[in-house]
C-alpha cells in the first residue's frame, strides 16, 4: 500500500478505492479497510472526501439539545473522521462501531471515544442498548456492497425517542439502485410513523469520482431523520 510519500498520486487512491467497491464478502472487506487503515486519511484527502463534514454540519445545524450531555454513536466510525468534525461543533459523547479492527485502533489513538467497539454491520447485531443515543450518524457505509439495508432498523432502535439519525451514500450510476432501496427502506419507517424527515440534502460534489464511467466529482445524499413523530397527539 502507499507510504505517506509524495508519489502516491489520485490514481493510486482510485485504485484501493475501486478495490473496496468490489462484490466481496465481509471478511475480505474488513481485510482491505484493515490494510488500507494506516493510509486512509491521507487518501481520502486527496479524493476530496466532504461526507464527514456536511453530515457533522448537517447533524449540527438542526440539533436543538445539550451538545455537551448528547449521546453519539457513530457507526462504521473508521479512524474517527466524523466524530473530530462533530466535537469541533461543540459535543463530547461519541461511541464508535466498525468492522475493522485496524480503523478502531486508528480511531482509538483520536482520544474522541468513550467507547470502540468491532462489529460487521448487517452480520453482527449493532452492540448498543436500544434508545440510548441522542444522535446515531453512519456516513460513507451505505453502499452497494458495504453495508445490508437491514441496518437502517437496527440504527433507529438505538436512537432515544426525539434523537436524529443520519445516514449518507453515494448517488453515482453503480450505487443508484442501492440508493433507491435505502430510500424506500427510509420511506417505510416513515409511513410506519417510526420518524419524520428532518431533511434531505442532495450533494453535487461528494467526492472525486473514481471510476471509468465518472469524472469530476459524484453526487451524494445527506438523509437526517427524527426518531418519533413530531405532530403526534
Amino acid at each position: 500500500s502507499g507510504m505517506a510519500n509524495s508519489s502516491w498520486t489520485f490514481s493510486d487512491v482510485r485504485n484501493v478505492i475501486l478495490s473496496a467497491h468490489k462484490n466481496t464478502g465481509a471478511q475480505d472487506k474488513v481485510g482491505f479497510y484493515d490494510t488500507w487503515a494506516e493510509n486512509y486519511e491521507q487518501d481520502v484527502a486527496l479524493l476530496d472526501y466532504r461526507a464527514p463534514l456536511l453530515a457533522a454540519e448537517c447533524v449540527s445545524s438542526f440539533f436543538r439539545g445539550d451538545r455537551e450531555k448528547a449521546a453519539v454513536l457513530d457507526v462504521a466510525c473508521g479512524t474517527g473522521l466524523v466524530s473530530a468534525h462533530l466535537k469541533k461543533m461543540g459535543f463530547r459523547h461519541f461511541v464508535g462501531i466498525d468492522g475493522s479492527l485496524k480503523m478502531l485502533e486508528l480511531a482509538k489513538k483520536t482520544g474522541l471515544y468513550q467507547q470502540l467497539t468491532q462489529c460487521l454491520l448487517g452480520q453482527d447485531e449493532v452492540p448498543v442498548k436500544s434508545e440510548t443515543h441522542d444522535i446515531v450518524i453512519i456516513v460513507g457505509a451505505l453502499s452497494v456492497g458495504h453495508v445490508p439495508l437491514t441496518v437502517i432498523r437496527e440504527l433507529w432502535d438505538a436512537t432515544k425517542p426525539g434523537g436524529y439519525v443520519c445516514m449518507t451514500t453515494r448517488g453515482n450510476p453503480d450505487n443508484r439502485e442501492y440508493k433507491a432501496e435505502l430510500e424506500q427502506m427510509i420511506r417505510a419507517l416513515e409511513e410506519e410513523q417510526k420518524w419524520s424527515r428532518v431533511t434531505v440534502v442532495e450533494v453535487e460534489e461528494w467526492e472525486k469520482a473514481v471510476s471509468e464511467q465518472d469524472s469530476g466529482y459524484i453526487p451524494g445524499a445527506i438523509y437526517l431523520y427524527q426518531k418519533g413523530f413530531k405532530c403526534s397527539p
